[in-house]
């Protein structure tokens, strides 16, 4: 009889935001969300500059849990869902908390899509989805072992999650998504016509 074991296990957390704190609103975040979006020039011209689709605040604001109420009720909702993602991962925090790096807004139009990424010296990187039209993009995680598979070859489609070299989340609106930073992702193009809204973040460990 064989034993086989998973190790070195990759964790997704996900859950609905409203699990933790006080209610937010979809539409007043969405509101907000396109309010920010359009009076922030730096945040305009950065993305024009970098030729990046849509919009992101990723480059220009970073005080939103202070600019706006409703993004300091959604820290703390954040703050809850990230601890309870780091006791999952049997984090040894020691006398030190994880602490809200960035928050921004995102904001990807028809056609528009984010290439595949890592969030270097982050610990827990995440999103939370503010519009999801019908027939837009899931989220895709590589797996991290993939440059270093050399002569592997691929996967059968109908493999577990766990063993594909790339997954595929759909997330619904008022859903939060945590990995660990290190995990490369991206957005693939946006079919549809509405824009995918979205708030990412990172957290640190530290002081």
């Amino acid at each position: 009889m064989s034993d086989i074991s998973s190790l070195f296990v990759t964790r997704l957390y996900r859950a609905k935001l409203s699990k933790y704190g006080k209610p937010i609103d979809a539409d007043e975040l969405e509101a907000t969300c396109l309010s920010i979006a359009e009076d922030d020039e730096a945040g305009q011209a950065w993305c024009e500059a970098h030729d990046f689709p849509g919009y992101t605040s990723y480059a220009s604001l970073t005080d939103l849990p202070w600019r706006m109420p409703i993004f300091k009720t959604l820290k703390k909702a954040l703050d809850k869902h990230v601890r309870a993602f780091a006791t999952d991962l049997a984090f040894d925090l020691g006398d030190k908390k994880l602490k809200l790096e960035d928050l921004w807004i995102n904001i990807l139009p028809e056609g528009g899509i984010h290439t595949a990424h890592i969030h270097p010296h982050s610990v827990i990187s995440g999103t939370t989805y503010v519009a999801m039209p019908q027939g837009t993009s899931a989220i895709k995680f590589e797996d991290p072992r993939l440059p270093m598979m050399m002569a592997a070859p691929g996967r059968l489609k109908e493999a577990e999650a766990a063993l594909r070299q790339f997954v595929y989340v759909a997330p619904d609106v008022g859903d939060v998504l945590l990995w660990e930073s290190w995990l490369r992702h991206e957005v693939p193009m946006n079919m549809a016509e509405e824009d995918r809204i979205s708030v990412s973040f990172n957290y640190r460990w530290g002081d």
